[in-house]
């Protein structure tokens, strides 16, 4: 985090970092535009080298957000000269994150396993069980 903070490719809001945003092993990269993307992508992938890790190229697409959402552009590449596809949804920690004028999560996803799990236990129960166990 420091390493994209520190560079001069990074976003700010009140003072903090908008940039970068991670959760374990799951990195999200955040970039006014394409240009100042790539940079912290390479800013990005020189830490995870040091830390004998590497970007995985069919698992991290990239989207627009904003007024020229559907806009094609250039393509975004890792240092090993790879492409990262443009998308128009993302999903970052179970949720999907969709490429429209303004930023959208989309939730229908886990609306549709909820109900599947809900459905699938209910089916199994039925009446057998009394409201307590059903709620």
């Amino acid at each position: 985090m420091r390493k994209v903070s520190d560079s001069r490719f990074a976003s700010f809001l009140k003072g903090v970092c908008i940039s970068i945003l991670l959760y374990a092993d799951d990195i999200i990269l955040v970039a006014p535009s394409v240009t100042y993307l790539q940079q912290l992508l390479f800013v990005c992938e020189q830490e995870l080298m040091w830390l004998e890790m590497s970007l995985n190229v069919k698992k991290s697409p990239c989207i627009h957000i904003g007024a020229r959402y559907s806009a094609k552009c250039c393509n975004i590449v890792n240092t090993e000269g790879q492409e990262l596809s443009w998308t128009i949804e993302v999903r970052y920690l179970g949720v999907f994150i969709e490429a429209v004028s303004f930023f959208k999560c989309s939730l229908d996803n886990a609306k549709w396993s909820f109900y599947c799990s809900f459905n699938s236990i209910f089916g199994r129960v039925d009446r057998l069980a009394s409201n307590e166990v059903i709620i």
